[in-house]
């Protein structure tokens, strides 16, 4: 392809981009069409956007099959404009499909299909193809997968002509909610939100022992508010954390490590989360804003015990913090502490009981208004559109796997598979929490190897999360325990994608990288276990009962934390290791029992490493 047409593409794809995201902006402040239509045109756009941005190979782009497959969304989806009143006043399953109804959903499931594996890779597709081949398959599968099976008909009638599968909740969380708070994200950034967020993280902590490190955890948190990818925060703040990291002393593969980890805690972060949190926010008919609010303290909780593994092994090794290169905190507040009123704005408006499309708006408005307060952070046109642009290319991952995961969810409600699946957990279980929950985080972590965080949560709330829920745990509880497990798995080797990530930055061996970021974020897999079995972690009890939960929990992932690392008062021995992890497990479970051995273990541990001292300073 010649430069001239090169050029003529780039513009015709920021063109439709920025047309996406003015949809959506529009839409947002006005309201949107009735959902079937609202959904069909933001996957309308993701699909032409997906294959002109992604093309069919980066050897042979075949730029002529990108445009006959964009020539068939269109014929797929405006079928459906055309055909509305038909497709709101059909009987499904009952009224049988014209040839043309056929077709065209055969035509969009293969498309879908097709763009998930260009902008997302195999693992999705081969899912939803797995999905669909058990829904042909059921008649001849033993046990309780077994089903009455479906033909063709049925499985485009599920997927295409309702709002049950293709056109189901998690596309209509991706064009209603996450598409507005990705453009926020980028406003910000543009606007140089992640800078400040990482001089931010310098003034702080920059100069305490093995701060670099503390700066990951800090910035990365921080960033967590603008973006809902592990992968991309590792790749924006990593830039400047893990040289800093390793001018300072920590080893390459550590310094690889805290990143992954610390940029796989963004997406539980309040108050903007990873887009699964939207689509939780619906699946359990309840507001954003106490979603947020439920997964503070198990956020926080995460925080602190990777800054003080950091901490610990910043102590260990000898480590020291940055004399120089450390901005002032006054400093920094004045020059950029305008972009953290955006933030602001958007926790103020949803408190205030704003729709979080409307806060958003408003605050997307805040960040170019506030931006134009200082010359460094000014936003001219041509930044404001290229905003828009960027903003709707990064939409089209989330959109794409909202999408194709509704052929997952219209497979499962097709052939009854979530009952099914809720009774052989139940039937593994015993009737008991501890198989239950264990089960669930395999199947997560090994879910989110291969899946999108939000793909992954939504097999899991479809498939795992009403098993719990039968169990006793909470619904906001159960479903976040899947939310965890879907997240974790971006540092969980073999597949373990912020890692990749954070090796590659750090020039460290990815398998050393990734088993260094399990042990520093040991209390990622432990916190969902302490909510499933004490929900007062997620503000849900008497303030009496979370007070006493966070003490118990914020000293269980301390101890945890020392014992990973081998540190508390000074370096461990083996013993002092063993309990310092045993007493960190006991305070998972809640009652006066664990919570008293807990908290013996960790006076026992104080008193021999100061009689170590003793002996020590004697010798």
């Amino acid at each position: 392809m010649s430069a001239k047409l090169i050029g003529l593409l780039a513009k015709i794809i920021a063109g439709i981009a920025m047309a996406m995201s003015v949809y959506h902006l529009y839409t947002g402040a006005f309201g949107s069409p009735e959902a079937l239509l609202h959904r069909s045109i933001h996957l309308l756009f993701a699909l032409t956007l997906t294959f002109l941005v992604y093309p069919f190979s980066k050897i042979r782009p075949r730029r002529w099959l990108d445009f006959i497959m964009i020539g068939l969304s269109f014929a797929s989806i405006l079928y459906l404009f055309w055909n509305y009143d038909y497709f709101i006043t059909r009987y499904p399953y009952v009224h049988p499909l014209s040839k043309a109804d056929l077709i065209l959903g055969i035509i969009l499931v293969v498309l879908l299909l097709e763009a998930a594996r260009r902008c997302i890779g195999l693992a999705m597709p081969f899912t939803a193809i797995f999905f669909i081949i058990y829904a042909y398959a059921g008649p001849y599968l033993p046990g309780i997968l077994r089903h009455a099976g479906a033909n063709t008909e049925a499985i485009v009638d599920q997927l295409y002509m309702t709002t049950e599968g293709i056109f189901g909740i998690p596309l209509g969380v991706s064009a209603t909610y996450v598409i507005l708070f990705v453009i926020f994200g980028t406003f910000l950034e543009k606007s140089g939100g992640g800078q400040f967020f990482m001089d931010l993280a310098m003034a702080t902590t920059g100069k305490t022992r093995g701060g670099p490190g503390k700066i990951a955890v800090v910035s990365s948190s921080l960033f967590g508010t603008i973006s809902g990818s592990a992968v991309a925060n590792v790749m924006v703040t990593g830039q400047f954390t893990i040289p800093m990291m390793k001018r300072t002393g920590f080893q390459p593969h550590f310094a690889g490590a805290v990143e992954a980890t610390a940029s796989t805690g963004g997406q539980i972060m309040p108050p903007v989360m990873g887009a699964a949190a939207f689509v939780m926010a619906e699946f359990t008919d309840t507001p954003y804003l106490t979603v947020c609010k439920h997964a503070l303290i198990p956020a926080l909780l995460y925080y602190v015990s990777l800054f003080m593994a950091i901490h610990f092994e910043a102590i260990r090794t000898n480590l020291k913090g940055m004399a120089e290169d450390a901005p002032r905190l006054a400093a920094v507040l004045l020059g950029k502490g305008h972009l953290l009123l955006p933030v602001a704005v958007i926790v103020y408006m949803m408190f205030a009981g704003y729709t979080p499309m409307y806060a958003c708006i408003f605050s997307i408005l805040s960040v170019v208004i506030l931006a134009n307060l200082r010359r460094a952070s000014r936003m001219g046109i041509m930044k404001i559109l290229h905003s828009l642009e960027e903003g709707a290319k990064g939409t089209l991952s989330v959109a794409v796997a909202c999408a194709c995961a509704g052929i997952v969810i219209g497979v499962i409600n097709l052939t009854g598979l979530g009952l099914k699946f809720t009774s052989f957990v139940l039937f593994l279980a015993g009737d008991s929490l501890a198989p239950a929950l264990l089960f669930t985080m395999v199947a997560g972590i090994i879910l989110g190897m291969g899946l999108p965080t939000t793909a992954a949560y939504i097999v899991m709330a479809s498939l795992l999360v009403p098993a719990l829920m039968k169990l006793g745990i909470p619904t906001i509880a159960a479903h976040m325990f899947a939310f965890y497990y879907a997240i974790i798995s971006c540092i969980t080797p073999p597949v373990a994608l912020a890692v990749y990530a954070g090796a590659g930055l750090a020039g460290s061996n990815m398998w050393k990288t990734g088993f260094t970021a399990v042990r520093i974020g040991a209390p990622g897999f432990i916190i969902p276990f302490m909510f499933a079995y004490s929900p007062s972690l997620l503000f849900i009890g008497s303030p009496t009962m979370v007070l006493g939960s966070v003490i118990t929990a914020v000293v269980g992932v301390v101890m945890l934390a020392g014992g990973m690392i081998g540190w508390f008062l000074r370096e461990t021995n083996i013993m002092e290791r063993i309990m310092l992890l045993a007493g960190s497990i006991a305070l998972i479970k809640p009652g006066i029992y664990t919570d008293a051995l807990g908290l013996a273990l960790l006076i026992l541990v104080i008193v021999s490493q100061k009689l170590r001292k003793k002996k020590s300073l004697a010798i």
